[in-house]
């Protein structure tokens, strides 16, 4: 491919220090913009820079979760499978979600795409410059060297998992792109302009750093679960060795065992992990918490804004449709199982001024942001469990207290359940339904359902035949191997040449 560059003038270095064009396009190849800059010195040099950065990476950028990282991850995991309708038939993007007919147009897709990168490279300025920063500051210490350095391959790495199930392979990115010069401009142009990886390429990424960053990263704090832990780091890469990519479901049986020998334990309530009083005071750091973001009150999330509304708040922004709306299929799995204390936690029944799938004077709400300050747990032990008993039943480990079985009932036995039925336990596929069960009515609106179909072949049938039962649900195209992952942004292709499109779009 031909490649055509003008020169012009020179901007301040610290607008060159991006891997992402769309979010700063002073960077970007067009005529009038790219730029001269003699010197590649970078602005980090100091502890104190890198404690900025690291303190960043969690009040700034790991709280932007709420939209992209959290919100949009619902629509693709609970709206793609059985568990929720879209719920605003007025936003389109998640309408067509939904419907399986999203193109590179979806602004949706469009938005996250680039906010991942942005994520990949707000980890970078650690990861790129601590080593250089610790052999000029001896004010640095090895302790905080190691763990601020694992803490950032803890948030990239669980944005490449996220972005590797939404897309695929994609871009790996682990630098931070030099200044633009005359003489090096051909040789800084894949840097700016990265290629996707192999998927394999991904993976090998995600976990030589999570393998560092299980052995450096900061202990595990009960006081404090906003913060990366061995913990995360651990569950991070069981979560991944169950991936098809790289499946070996003895190394997440291994990963899953080290993190339950971290101190945690469940909630005695399930209703505890997202529990709040009156005293404006919301349950933080409960002891089944592995990795939670968290907000103070005074500048607090707005997920409940979009899926329900603020307890503390009640009238304010409920004046019009949510997203995420329950399912009636998810109702019933509840109530097939008596499973009264997960689905009063998980569904908050209300009045509202709209009837788009339930009568106005008893709508159904996901209820698992139920303030403004509420954590967004993203990683908790009972998510641990589950993905240890799915690893036991694939390695034909199906009984007792120490096979899956027992994993599964510890979960049970908390939602004031019965054991698993001796059914259950006669087969690897009857124990594998039973598993996928179990994590659906346990993480039920927490982002996991649709990949959890998927690893195991069975979110096509799940997909296709929810429209069939219940009229409410979007007709949806078929879903295909292809359509599991979604389009590459038009945009991006647009402003990256060396990308290509997902097959199928």
């Amino acid at each position: 491919m031909k490649k055509t560059f003008r020169i012009f003038a020179i901007l301040p270095v610290f607008a060159l220090f991006s891997c992402d064009l769309d979010l700063y396009p002073v960077t970007s190849y067009n005529e009038g913009n790219v730029t001269v800059d003699e010197s590649t010195e970078s602005q980090y040099s100091t502890r104190d820079d890198m404690q900025g950065l690291r303190d960043a990476l969690y009040n700034s950028n790991a709280r932007d979760i709420q939209e992209k990282g959290f919100l949009d991850w619902l629509v693709y995991n609970e709206c793609r499978a059985d568990n929720a309708y879209c719920g605003s038939l007025t936003t389109g993007e998640i309408v067509a979600i939904e419907a399986n007919s999203q193109d590179g147009a979806n602004k949706n897709v469009d938005r996250d795409w680039s906010w991942y990168l942005s994520q990949l490279t707000a980890a970078n300025q650690i990861i790129c410059n601590i080593d250089r920063v610790k052999e000029i500051d001896p004010s640095l210490t090895d302790q905080e060297y190691q763990e601020w350095k694992s803490e950032a391959f803890c948030w990239r790495s669980l944005m490449l998992y996220q972005m590797s199930q939404i897309w695929g392979a994609v871009p790996v990115i682990t630098t931070i792109p030099p200044a633009i010069t005359a003489e090096n401009i051909e040789e800084v142009y894949d840097d700016y302009y990265p290629a996707r990886a192999t998927i394999d390429e991904v993976y090998d990424r995600m976990i030589t750093d999570l393998e560092y960053a299980a052995q450096y990263a900061p202990d595990v704090n009960p006081a404090n679960k906003f913060l990366f832990t061995k913990g995360f780091a651990n569950g991070l890469l069981a979560r991944i060795y169950a991936e098809k990519t790289r499946q070996d479901w003895n190394k997440v049986a291994q990963y899953c065992t080290v993190v339950e020998g971290m101190g945690y334990s469940l909630c005695e309530h399930y209703g505890d992990l997202w529990a709040y009083n009156d005293e404006d005071t919301e349950n933080r750091n409960t002891p089944e918490s592995i990795f939670e973001v968290q907000w103070p009150r005074s500048n607090g999330n707005w997920v409940n804004w979009m899926v329900y509304r603020n307890a503390y708040d009640p009238d304010g922004n409920y004046s019009w449709a949510k997203w995420v709306t329950p399912s009636r299929d998810l109702i019933a799995a509840y109530q097939a199982e008596g499973d009264t204390e997960r689905m009063n936690a998980t569904i908050k029944f209300d009045e509202c001024t709209w009837s788009s799938y339930y009568p106005s004077d008893n709508y159904a709400f996901m209820n698992k942001v139920p303030t403004g300050a509420t954590s967004i747990i993203v990683m908790r032990l009972a998510e641990i469990y589950l993905l240890h008993a799915e690893a036991l039943t694939m390695t034909g480990q199906l009984t007792g207290e120490n096979g899956a079985e027992g994993y599964v009932n510890k979960v049970r036995a908390r939602a004031g359940l019965a054991p698993l039925p001796s059914s259950a336990t006669q087969s690897q596929e009857a124990m594998l339904d039973a598993v996928l069960h179990e994590r659906r009515l346990e993480l039920a609106l927490e982002g996991f359902r649709f990949y959890d179909l998927v690893r195991h072949g069975k979110a096509k049938e799940i997909h296709d035949s929810m429209p069939l039962e219940d009229p409410y649900w979007q007709p949806r195209y078929p879903l295909t191997d292809e359509t599991i992952l979604m389009p590459i942004p038009t945009t991006a292709l647009e402003d990256n040449p060396r990308l290509v499109q997902n097959p199928g779009y």
